[in-house]
């Protein structure tokens, strides 16, 4: 079993940087896919961005594409979102996420990932 923190939100101008991270614990989710989700108030939860289970790829939504880095940690098992020049659109819960087994395939709904972070709140105000 695995079981997934998300630290570091907070509260944040328009413009500004936070990073979140995702500590794991249980076993190591190094070699697995692994995600950032977002959801806002009254909405579904969104994808972010995603790892593969090597390192050799990501992806991210569109709307934080080229502000958001996903990254990780192996040393410490850790998954980190690095969220430059915030927007108040911005402002939502973020969750982390794992795959259950190893495989290669990039993922991009949140049905396809089986272990999930309590979520860490992010706002940002204008």
């Amino acid at each position: 079993q695995v079981q997934l923190v998300e630290t570091g939100g907070g509260l944040a101008q328009a413009g500004g940087s936070l990073r979140l991270s995702c500590a794991a614990s249980g076993r190591t989710v190094n070699n697995v896919a692994m995600a950032w989700f977002r959801q806002a108030p009254e909405q579904e939860r969104q994808f972010v961005a995603l790892i593969d289970w090597s390192d050799t790829s990501t992806d991210y939504a569109g709307s934080v594409k080229g502000r958001f880095t996903i990254s990780r940690d192996n040393a410490k098992n850790t998954l980190y979102l690095q969220m430059n020049n915030l927007k108040p659109e911005d402002t939502a819960v973020y969750y982390c996420a794992a795959r259950g087994r190893p495989d290669s395939g990039l993922y991009y709904s949140s049905f396809r990932y089986d272990y999930w972070g309590q979520g860490t709140q992010v706002t940002v105000y204008s």
